[in-house]
């Protein structure tokens, strides 16, 4: 089961592989010349309520902090397969308050330097089988059309029907990493 989604697309993972405990959601990028900018590019998940925002600030998952309090979302150390991040999600771990995990790619605004994700060549993400890594689901190129974009939500991965699914969003944000906080209501 290789889905290539399209932004919008999902894909019912538990309804076609009974049986999935989890996924790795990896996430890759090109940079062409400007290695500097995959650098400075930062891969989160946010643990959502059914309302679409973050439990707390401990559940926002990045380099600071790599995983939530239960330990259902972590952040790999070591990207495995051509993924420049990777995040491993354990279903039977996630909080039933927990409704959606929503991966997102940010540029890291410490360093005061005007960069976008408009000038990425390609960014991709994608669901892997956590037993076997078996590749289940990617995106479309999400670079295509990304302009003055400085984050990006990439997917989101969702309980529906007693099951889970992974949804292709590909939503960018000019206002960087506080308007994707904002949005999922993530304390800065």
């Amino acid at each position: 089961m290789i889905a290539v989604l399209r932004r919008g697309s999902n894909v019912a993972l538990t309804k076609e592989i009974p049986g999935l405990t989890g996924v790795v959601v990896g996430v890759r990028w090109k940079t062409g010349r400007e290695e500097v900018l995959g650098e400075n590019l930062v891969v989160a998940a946010v643990l959502c309520d059914a309302g679409g925002k973050a439990l707390s600030a401990d559940h926002f998952v990045f380099f600071n902090q790599l995983s939530d309090p239960a330990t259902s979302v972590s952040q790999l150390e070591q990207a495995m397969g051509g993924d420049d991040e990777q995040l491993e999600m354990r279903f039977d771990g996630v909080p039933a308050q927990v409704s959606r995990l929503v991966v997102m790619l940010y540029l890291n605004e410490s360093n005061g330097l005007r960069r976008t994700l408009g000038r990425l060549r390609e960014i991709g993400v994608r669901a892997l089988d956590l037993r076997d890594n078996r590749e289940l689901a990617r995106s479309e190129n999400l670079a295509k059309g990304l302009d003055a974009e400085t984050a990006l939500a990439l997917c989101e991965v969702y309980r529906h029907g007693g099951g889970w699914k992974f949804k292709v969003v590909g939503e960018g944000y000019t206002t960087g990493v506080r308007g994707l906080a904002g949005d999922y209501g993530v304390p800065l």
